[in-house]
């Protein structure tokens, strides 16, 4: 990410929602945030269109990430989410704001083999090279970037000794990449199935993106946790037993999470990506462990709360919606995201800012006060 001007706007919120626009149009200049999502363009994303949703969108302030300051521009429905990651951010920046990474973008797509044959995960393996060739062939321009399969793995008896697993991992550089690994298992299937004496089953990526984390991190000092009638190391001391609740509750935890996604999906959704996928990925990860916990931890350590969050993170900034979507692209441009991976390091930063919100406000005033007195604004 390229941060070129501070996300600190105070009186932002303040502002009317025109003043708001100009301020955040003169960062974007030329093209501003243009006129949303045309009839036409709805026709050509999807079938039977017959108008566009709007959704609101916002931008929530006070980020910083990795030593940059950041907008961070959030497509969500419900009341008091942006302004909670915008109060999140600001106690964090007193910490020094949020440190983020990303692995590489590295997507797996699953193909089945039934029946498969004696020392069948042996004879695949034996035909990785030309396994990979005909893959890579399929998608030549993300090969000419410097992307396609890294690696071919079997997995036998996968529920059963009548099924064998194979699964492509492929470097989709700055896409999400379902299109190209989905198109990659379709033309090598039958290759894998006859090399593994089986029949071909299924070929479709996984959404459980284990190879594609995202993670961060912040520490929060005690004194920018403090709120009226609270102080800032009980509030900390509160938000560290409210994440062990959530760790050791799965019915605490969906809820925990939910409150992760409220950021994260926000943002990928301003950014033009497929949040159903990373939220499917991202419970799936919650409950690797063989029980749904919590995605984030927190703990308090000396005179401040720190915070951390880990979880599949399979995002793009080029094809599908953040590719034609102007004012997905408009928002790519705000948050001065330049990969895929910068988009990944954000969302788990803004998911670890609503949990922080959240969480404080459950410990102290909660969760209702300033909630429901941003719902009344509805009214």
């Amino acid at each position: 990410m390229t941060g070129k001007t501070s996300s600190r706007l105070p009186g932002f919120h303040r502002l009317d929602l025109g003043r708001r626009r100009e301020e955040i149009e003169s960062r974007l200049a030329p093209g501003g945030l243009g006129e949303g999502l045309s009839d036409g363009l709805a026709d050509a994303m999807v079938e039977n269109a017959v108008g566009v949703f709007g959704v609101p969108l916002g931008v929530a302030t006070n980020f910083t990430v990795n030593g940059e300051d950041v907008l961070v521009p959030m497509a969500i429905e419900e009341p008091s989410v942006i302004a909670a990651a915008s109060n999140a951010a600001r106690m964090v920046r007193g910490g020094g704001g949020f440190r983020a990474s990303a692995d590489p973008p590295h997507t797996v797509v699953q193909i089945e083999v039934l029946e498969p044959g004696p020392d069948a995960a042996q004879r695949v393996l034996e035909h990785r090279e030309a396994i990979v060739d005909a893959a890579n062939a399929t998608q030549p321009e993300l090969v000419a970037l410097g992307g396609g399969v890294v690696d071919v793995i079997a997995r036998e008896a996968v529920g059963s000794a009548r099924r064998l697993v194979v699964h492509l991992v492929v470097d989709c550089i700055d896409a999400m990449g379902a299109n190209m690994v989905n198109t990659m298992a379709e033309e090598v299937s039958g290759m894998v199935a006859a090399a593994a004496g089986g029949r071909e089953g299924l070929r479709i990526l996984t959404n459980l993106a284990d190879r594609r984390l995202a993670r961060a991190m912040c520490e929060v000092p005690f004194d920018a946790l403090a709120r009226d009638g609270f102080e800032g190391c009980g509030v900390a001391g509160a938000v560290e037993a409210a994440a062990l609740f959530a760790a050791e509750d799965p019915y605490r935890a969906a809820t925990h999470n939910k409150g992760i996604f409220n950021g994260v999906d926000a943002v990928l959704l301003a950014c033009g990506n497929d949040w159903r996928a990373v939220e499917a990925g991202g419970h799936a990860w919650a409950a690797r462990n063989g029980s749904y916990g919590s995605l984030t931890t927190w703990r308090v350590e000396g005179e401040v709360l720190r915070g951390e969050i880990e979880m599949p993170m399979a995002v793009g900034v080029v094809g599908g919606a953040a590719k034609i979507h102007p004012t997905a692209r408009a928002c790519i441009r705000l948050a001065g995201i330049e990969s895929g991976v910068d988009l990944a390091r954000l969302a788990v930063c803004a998911g670890l800012a609503t949990n922080l919100a959240a969480l404080a406000a459950l410990g102290s005033e909660g969760i209702q006060r300033g909630h429901m007195r941003l719902h009344e604004r509805k009214g």
